[in-house]
């Protein structure tokens, strides 16, 4: 049997659930399971020593993995981020799969560019969501971040502009969090992470967090009448390709679907 794992502080049954499922629709032996890891390096030691074929990296450690891969794929070190790592005979690979389902998600939702952004974190999903920002073609995008070396520093780097907290009294043509606020939970799983007043004026709202699928921003938003993209969308694509990734095998779009309605159905 081959075993496949993610790593994050408040795991999920997401992956567990839609990897699995298809899995079994394949009739491959493996297995997928999740873990909260109470030291990173020990768990990544764990994953090279029992030949742990595929390790998902989620919140909080996808930049603290980085140094202790021994490959960067071109997805992950143009981002310094890493969501997602192979093992191939004990050497670790590291890769980004969140940057993919963010382009995705832009393109097939039709998002006009010349929107302006809120993206709200400074965080591994931060550099991926603003790395494929960019890359559509997006330039008027504000990073808010309270930590000013970070949310600077992303900012600098794609050519954006930081702010330290949400302007109360402003808005955006598009919202994105990627912060763990409304993550079940989490200290704040009931908040909102912009004000109501923003999210009213808004035109596309992006929760980048996937569990609960129906966050309170996700809520806010669609009660408003508002576009929105979810953070279980962007689970179901960086999942597929991780999948890809770890089996060599692409799924058919059937067979992504019935995975992707299992895992919503828990």
């Amino acid at each position: 049997m081959t075993m496949c794992i993610s790593l994050s502080a408040r795991p999920s049954n997401n992956g567990t659930r839609f990897h699995n499922h298809l899995y079994e629709q394949l009739g491959l032996n493996w297995i997928y399971k999740a873990f909260a890891p109470t030291d990173l390096a020990q768990a990544i030691a764990g994953v090279r020593g029992l030949g742990i074929r595929g390790c998902a990296v989620s919140m909080p450690y996808k930049e603290d993995v980085i140094a202790l891969v021994d490959v960067m794929d071109p997805s992950a070190k143009a981002i310094d981020s890493v969501n997602t790592i192979v093992n191939d005979g004990g050497t670790l690979t590291a890769y980004n799969t969140d940057y993919t389902a963010i382009e995705q998600l832009l393109r097939r939702n039709a998002v006009p560019t010349d929107y302006s952004v809120w993206l709200l974190g400074a965080g591994g999903m931060a550099k991926a969501t603003a790395a494929a920002l960019r890359d559509a073609g997006f330039r008027n995008v504000t990073v808010i971040a309270r930590n000013e070396e970070a949310g600077r520093a992303l900012a600098g780097l794609y050519g954006f502009a930081w702010r330290a907290d949400v302007d109360p009294s402003g808005t955006a043509d598009m919202l994105i969090n990627v912060t763990p606020i409304g993550m079940a939970g989490g200290p704040e799983s009931e908040a909102l992470p912009f004000p109501q007043e923003a999210i009213d004026a808004a035109k596309v709202v992006f929760d980048v967090v996937a569990l609960p699928a129906e966050t309170p921003l996700v809520k806010a938003a669609r009660a408003a009448g508002k576009q929105v993209i979810t953070g279980s969308e962007v689970a179901t694509i960086q999942a597929l390709e991780q999948f890809v990734l770890y089996t060599g095998i692409r799924p058919g779009d059937e067979q992504v679907r019935a995975a992707e309605e299992f895992m919503r159905a828990q």
